[in-house]
């Protein structure tokens, strides 16, 4: 028996309750998570090594780069350009803040880490999961502005994120001091390359996608089919111009809406197949290995990754939302619901595979490990009814409040309305 039968077994077993696990807690990464650790202790010739965590991270960048375009592809673009300060303010003052309180907490908690080292811990950890709480950004109930927010604020940090982790990665591995001028190069090359090539993409794509459509020259079959080969043309353009293929794709995903209103529908297809085929099987995976380092995990490191879950993410949110006019609750709801997943395994593998060779290099992964599967818990966990209990809070609001003028009159009447 290999690891591929065991995961496709697992697959079709969830398929035939997925309706039934979809209402409740237990959540796919959970459940997947789960069985992968399972695994391990049952199968312990599956330890695996290193040479194996190359195409884990292929597999999980594709996943991601295949997620961030589908949650673009769905993002109304009115909505977003009414709500744009909220995302702003998250991916600017919000993630700064928490690359500096993360890392300044690993060299707090963790002091065999240096200085640099610490910085990328915190790069690693600082991008946000909205999958882990699916249910949170799908739902009516929560607000649209705070369910965007969350989701462009998801889709775009873990881009941002990359040069930041670069650049302490290039910085450790010197073990002296950085070129300003070098990392502004960088973070150009990155983030602003990275949004032209998958703006560029998505609009050219979009717009002949629209007119094959029109001229009925394309077969019905193929349109989904279509839609996805842009996410795969990003990371090839990015890996050729060394751009970041995550900021393309989600600029991707924007960007087609614009001459192909169906994009959402067709990339929503795939995800729902082929896309989630994909990230379960990270999450499989990641089960495998987090099974694997068990009993190197010491209190430090949880240590550290209820700080980081907590700390590190709410106080950057509070601040950075600072003068909005949202409620205690919503900043409250925000902060918590900023989990870390897909997007910090696709980092950590990316800085194991530097191999700097780091004296701490097994800390980091181990804190990662630690972190990202409380987060899977812990958010998968309470997503249902800290939803809940946040609908219960807004229906209390004042009708001019910022969240009760973005909910529809049936949906602010009543916190049991929608689903």
């Amino acid at each position: 028996m290999t690891l591929l039968a065991i995961f496709v077994t697992l697959l079709f077993a969830y398929g035939l309750v997925s309706a039934y696990l979809e209402r409740s807690v237990l959540t796919a990464p959970i459940l997947f998570t789960l069985a992968g650790g399972i695994v391990l202790f049952l199968f312990p010739q599956f330890h695996g090594g290193r040479g194996n965590l190359e195409w884990v991270r292929r597999i999980a960048e594709a996943g991601l780069v295949l997620l961030l375009f589908t949650d673009a592809s769905r993002t109304d673009l009115k909505v977003v350009s009414h709500i744009r300060n909220l995302p702003v303010r998250l991916l600017t003052v919000g993630m700064l803040l928490t690359i500096l309180l993360g890392g300044l907490a690993a060299k707090l908690l963790l002091p065999q880490l240096s200085i640099w080292e610490a910085g990328i811990l915190g790069a690693i950890l600082a991008p946000t999961d909205a999958g882990l709480g699916q249910v949170v950004v799908n739902s009516p109930r929560v607000p649209m502005c705070v369910r965007q927010a969350l989701n462009v604020e998801a889709g775009l940090n873990d881009g941002l994120s990359v040069p930041f982790l670069l650049f302490f990665i290039d910085l450790a591995a010197k073990r002296a001091g950085g070129d300003n001028a070098g990392f502004l190069t960088l973070l150009g090359q990155q983030l602003g390359l990275g949004a032209l090539v998958g703006g560029g993409l998505g609009l050219a794509g979009g717009w002949l996608l629209s007119f094959a459509t029109r001229h009925r020259a394309m077969a019905g079959s193929f349109e989904q089919l279509a839609v996805v080969t842009l996410p795969l043309l990003c990371v090839l353009a990015s890996e050729a111009l060394h751009a970041s293929m995550f900021i393309a794709a989600f600029a991707a995903g924007l960007a087609v809406q614009v001459g192909f209103k169906e994009a959402a529908k067709h990339s929503l297809e795939f995800a729902e197949g082929w896309g989630q085929l994909f990230n379960l099987s990270v999450f499989f995976l990641f089960g495998v290995m987090l099974a694997r380092s068990c009993s190197k995990f010491t209190a430090a490191h949880l240590l550290y990754a209820v700080v980081s879950l907590t700390l590190v993410r709410m106080a950057p949110v509070a601040i950075s939302l600072a003068g909005t006019g949202l409620s205690k609750a919503t900043v409250l709801f925000m902060g918590w619901f900023g989990p870390r997943g897909l997007a910090s395994i696709v980092l950590g593998l990316v800085y194991l595979g530097a191999e700097i060779h780091a004296p701490d290099e097994s800390t980091i992964g181990l804190v990662v490990m630690v972190t990202v599967g409380l987060s899977i818990f812990a958010h998968g966990l309470s997503a249902l009814p800290g939803m809940n209990f946040y609908a219960s809070k807004v229906a209390l609001l004042s009708p001019s409040s910022p969240e009760r003028q973005e909910l529809r009159p049936a949906e602010a009447a009543s916190p049991r309305a929608g689903t």
